[in-house]
């Protein structure tokens, strides 16, 4: 509850800045393609920036990480909040594509603080507060723009709400945090033998044992740089890359589904944008409740975060198919509303899957790496979308199911890698 409250407050702030941001630097005089260079180099920098800063918070300890963060990212749109020229537009979004992985690391504090038979729950509600502050942003946003200057007055809130989350985060127990890495760090030596495998390095156990200490944040640049790049190399070492790559391929997935979503449903049905948003607005709140769901979905599978992940990407990959091959708007409304629970549970699960294999030792880069693999596909997708609409306005959706399919068969074929008995090698169990 106590990092629910500002995640809501992270997504809050900026979904209330980002919808105008197009709006802003084309009347600061920006042609389209400056524009959406900006934009790119923005999603460049948050490709390679989450490894490291991820890496980085395992290092340092996620206080000074988080509260780097935060007062970066505020700086970033007060900047925004100043810019009355495209370059200064673009200097604004540098500390915040560098620094802002605020949510990331506050994943990685609740994987430190609770049991990993707790944390597809704790992740569902966590993510629960966030996305309500998605959706009540724009509405905010778009209302604040209405009044003189309301573009720097929505941006300098924003920043206000990040100064207001780094007093929060800094009046967090931080003694918990040195109780939960002890817990894991206690366990280690009784659950190595369960669940190391002859490829997998990625317990770090190396890395582990030399990394600087989580009270140690000010020891010289140099070694906390040669210390991130260690534990790069392993996770390059590692056998996780299967998991990184379903990641991939279900990003792509539902990045393609939502790409053409709009347009497609105007040439297929005929109805108009504004039903096309509300239908989005209520796939969010479903999403919602669906995060709040997780904990009695997870006892239904008996923790089994492995089988929930392979139902819920089949789920997903038959909704979509079912929406391709819509014969009424209707279909549409159905599978929309259960693809928000299959979307949200699978999210979570991917990112529990890769704990658990990973290691609580090193779930702020494992964190990051999922980032910078999701921040891959949300580059490849606009591009097959585009090929893709080429043949059919259909043809987005129906290449998400073709790649749904392959990551489901990635799963299939690396079932015995995760189960034992029919059960996830969890690490505490």
């Amino acid at each position: 509850l106590k990092l629910s409250l500002p995640s809501f407050q992270d997504l809050f702030g900026v979904s209330m800045v980002v919808p105008l941001m197009n709006l802003h630097i084309k009347s600061l005089g920006a042609s389209p393609t400056v524009a959406g260079i900006i934009g790119s180099l923005y999603g460049i920098m948050q490709l390679f920036s989450s490894t490291f800063v991820g890496c980085w918070s395992d290092i340092v300890g996620r206080r000074y990480s988080l509260l780097a963060c935060i007062l970066l990212s505020a700086l970033g749109y007060f900047i925004l909040g100043m810019s009355t020229t495209v370059y200064l537009f673009a200097i604004s979004r540098v500390p915040v594509g560098i620094f802002k992985h605020t949510l990331s690391i506050s994943k990685a504090l609740l994987s430190d603080l609770v049991s990993e038979r707790d944390r597809p729950l704790v992740m569902g509600r966590f993510n629960a507060a966030s996305s309500v502050g998605f959706i009540l942003g724009p509405v905010v946003g778009g209302y604040l723009t209405e009044l003189k200057d309301g573009f720097y007055q929505t941006s300098f809130i924003c920043a206000s709400i990040f100064l207001l989350n780094a007093g929060l985060v800094w009046m967090l127990p931080w003694n918990e945090e040195n109780t939960g890495n002890g817990k894991h760090k206690q366990g280690k030596k009784r659950t190595d033998s369960i669940t190391a495998k002859p490829n997998c390095d990625l317990q770090l156990k190396s890395v582990t044992n030399g990394t600087v200490a989580i009270d140690s944040p000010f020891q010289s640049p140099w070694v906390q740089i040669v210390t991130v790049l260690k534990r790069i190399k392993e996770i390059a070492c590692s056998d996780l890359w299967d998991i990184f790559l379903v990641r991939l391929l279900m990003s792509v997935t539902i990045l393609l589904y939502h790409s053409n979503f709009s347009l497609a449903l105007e040439e297929r049905f005929g109805v108009k944008p504004l039903f096309s948003g509300y239908l989005m607005s209520y796939s969010s709140s479903l999403g919602v409740l669906a995060g709040c769901l997780l904990g009695p979905i997870t006892r239904l599978y008996q923790h089994n975060t492995y089988r929930l992940l392979l139902h819920s990407s089949t789920f997903t990959c038959t909704l979509i198919l079912l929406y391709a091959s819509a014969l009424s708007i209707w279909m549409v409304i159905l599978s929309s509303t259960f693809l928000a629970f299959s979307t949200t549970i699978g999210r979570t699960c991917i990112i529990d899957l890769e704990l658990t294999i990973g290691g609580n030792e090193a779930s702020g880069t494992l964190l990051g790496v999922g980032q910078s693999v999701t921040s891959v596909g949300r580059i490849i997708a606009p591009l097959l979308s585009g090929v893709a609409q080429e043949f059919s306005p259909c043809g987005p959706p129906s290449l998400a199911v073709a790649l749904a399919l392959v990551a489901i068969l990635i799963m299939n074929v690396n079932k015995q890698k995760y189960c034992s008995s029919g059960n996830v090698k969890l690490k505490n169990q």
